[in-house]
């Protein structure tokens, strides 16, 4: 090692970050040396409140703060899902928590979300048993003694992992008589749903289709 070992060890942590190298994850540190003490107490305070704050949804699986002002029944529910004014009958599946962000930006979808917590990926081995699909089923044979669930939206990546966790979704629900659709062809094959623009996005919401 070049470096002490603490300093190193956290080069070590940025670098498992998604999309960053060694290069990069020397960068931080080392632009974290330079910083005044306060200025790293800040830092450490952030990274423990992910720890100690920050839960999920046990309705969406979002992401939530403990003891926020939405509980309900004992319960940390999001903003979003204790929020009176959506539409509880319309539920849009998608795959991680930065997707529901991207659709909310487009201001044309007002009902709740479901986060599975990825798609279906037989390389990576990664199954529907590893997903929140149970969660999915349950939750909507609840809503039937609420408000009922009239519509999915399957709101997925339009690449191959998308395309399958939709047609195992699709199989699953078809039966129910529920109303699936699934976002229009606005959105290109092989792009990410995180990366769409709002007018792109929006487009698609609106001309959704049946399934």
């Amino acid at each position: 090692m070049f470096f002490p070992s603490s300093i190193q060890n956290l080069i070590n942590q940025f670098n498992k970050l998604p999309g960053i190298g060694i290069k990069t994850a020397e960068k931080f540190v080392f632009y974290l040396l330079k910083q005044p003490k306060e200025k790293l107490q800040e830092f450490n305070l952030a990274f423990e409140n992910l720890e100690k704050k920050i839960i999920r949804c046990p309705l969406c699986f979002n992401f939530t703060e403990i003891n926020n002002s939405f509980n309900k029944n004992g319960f940390n529910l999001c903003s979003i899902c204790a929020d009176p004014r959506r539409d509880k009958s319309i539920l849009c599946v998608i795959a991680e928590p930065q997707d529901l962000l991207t659709i909310e930006k487009t201001n044309e979808y007002h009902g709740l979300y479901h986060i599975l917590g990825g798609v279906i990926n037989t390389i990576k081995e990664i199954g529907p048993e590893k997903l929140k699909v149970k969660e999915l089923i349950q939750r909507i044979r609840n809503s039937q003694s609420s408000t009922p669930v009239k519509e999915i939206i399957l709101a997925f990546n339009p690449d191959i992992e998308g395309e399958t966790t939709i047609l195992y979704l699709t199989k699953i629900f078809k039966p129910s008589k529920i109303k699936i659709t699934r976002l229009a062809r606005g959105l290109p094959m092989g792009s990410e749903l995180e990366y769409a623009d709002e007018i792109t996005l929006t487009n698609a919401l609106k001309n959704r289709q049946d399934l």
